[in-house]
């Protein structure tokens, strides 16, 4: 039997792999939210989708006698982390219309960069050469991949009305993984999560309620209900859990350099789901974001 790891080495591997996860459930949301895009109000998706998420958890704490009030003192810090979230959520599905799943998912790479610098303008953390060689090695694998190892197809690069909604978004999610050290106080991932679904519901209920009352919602298709259940469990639930457990154990840098490995699973999945045949680039930029999480992976700081 091998000797375990560790404590230090273990944090940090459930910080990666809760990661990896991450990005591979993200590149879903990509895949199928451009399925579902123009059927349904984003604003009203998202409404959903944190709604259920909240009243499914909220029945399974309750349930397990885990529900307590103590966890959600100061709720304020929910409303906060909740609106970087639907910030996100909304723009990305506002973005689909228009933009397809690989364009977004480039878009997606400059995350970290972004929670970088507010990292270092909230926390006055640090990134060290060797884990900003990481971040740039990453970022242009996965350009890679979204360009097909075309540097004409980058030069032409045209910011769509899309692409830049989404730039938006994106800003939230980096803005939510680089807060939630400093407002989760201690409170047990679930707890978080809950707040989380719940202040975003709230958030979007409270402003876009006539939005949400003018959903023909009995003429939505089963593949619109089957996403949103993707959605709810995985996207929702699952992600805000993954990025709060990885949060607490690595900096934000190497928790938003995942969002490198999103275009190559989107790539792989759109792929799966007949829309095209991946070239050989997808291994060059593959080996390179690979490279640079392994940097990540190594690197202590």
């Amino acid at each position: 039997m091998p000797p375990p790891l560790p404590p230090e080495l273990r944090t940090r591997l459930e910080g990666h792999l809760a990661m990896l996860l991450f990005s591979l459930i993200v590149a879903g949301s990509f895949s199928f939210g451009k399925i579902i895009a123009g059927e349904i109000d984003p604003v009203a998706l998202t409404a959903l989708r944190f709604a259920l998420a909240a009243g499914i958890l909220a029945a399974i704490l309750a349930a397990t006698g885990r529900l307590k009030r103590a966890h959600y003192r100061h709720g304020w810090r929910y409303l906060v982390l909740g609106g970087a979230f639907v910030l996100y959520f909304v723009m990305m599905f506002e973005a689909l219309k228009t933009a397809t799943p690989v364009s977004t998912s480039a878009v997606f790479t400059l995350m970290p960069l972004m929670a970088a610098i507010l990292d270092r303008m909230l926390s006055g953390r640090r990134s060290t050469p060797l884990v900003w060689l990481a971040l740039a090695l990453g970022g242009a694998g996965a350009l890679w991949v979204v360009f097909r190892g075309s540097l004409a197809a980058f030069l032409s690069l045209d910011l769509g009305w899309g692409e830049f909604l989404f730039l938006i978004g994106t800003a939230g999610h980096a803005a939510y993984a680089v807060l939630v050290p400093k407002l989760r106080r201690g409170d047990p991932v679930y707890a978080v999560t809950l707040g989380v679904t719940t202040g975003g519901a709230l958030i979007l209920t409270v402003l876009f309620w006539p939005r949400l009352l003018a959903t023909d919602w009995a003429s939505l298709g089963l593949h619109v209900w089957a996403v949103l259940l993707y959605l709810t469990v995985f996207a929702s639930l699952g992600t805000f859990s993954l990025v709060t457990i990885a949060a607490q154990r690595l900096p934000s840098a190497k928790v938003t350099a995942y969002t490198y490995l999103t275009p190559f699973w989107v790539v792989a999945l759109e792929f799966a789901l007949g829309n095209g045949l991946p070239g050989a680039f997808t291994l060059i930029g593959a080996v390179a974001i690979v490279g640079a999480l392994v940097i990540l992976f190594f690197e202590d700081s």
